[in-house]
């Protein structure tokens, strides 16, 4: 068993198109010092390039966020105190993609074993 086995997470992918630069701008910029109170690190921001394969329409934007547990992640999304923080999201942005992962931590991937693959590719 790998330590990597031992150290599951929690990711948050977001895939979006930019409608409204400045509202997501103001959700964006609260963001550093938001998601972290709640268990949460921003590992990927990025932009579109190319359409390699898959049937999925493209979005602009790409994020993903890494979250200690599910729980961080839904008090994150939940918590009364951000309420005007997610609809600068929603009505910034449109065409989005909110999807969960569970997964295993990658920053060494000498340190993945075949048994986390496993524990992914298995139902």
């Amino acid at each position: 068993m790998s330590a990597n086995s031992e150290k599951k997470m929690f990711y948050a992918l977001n895939m979006f198109d930019v409608v409204d630069l400045e509202k997501y701008l103001a959700y964006f910029s609260r963001l550093p010092e938001a998601a972290p109170r709640y268990g949460g690190r921003m590992v990927a921001f990025g932009r579109f390039r190319d359409n390699v394969a898959g049937d999925l329409a493209p979005r602009q934007v790409l994020f993903l966020v890494e979250w200690e547990s599910e729980e961080a992640f839904n008090r994150f999304r939940d918590d009364p105190e951000l309420a005007d923080l997610h609809p600068l999201r929603e009505s910034g942005t449109a065409s989005y993609i909110w999807q969960t992962f569970d997964g295993s931590d990658m920053s060494d991937p000498t340190d993945v074993s075949l048994d986390d693959v496993l524990a992914v590719l298995k139902p």
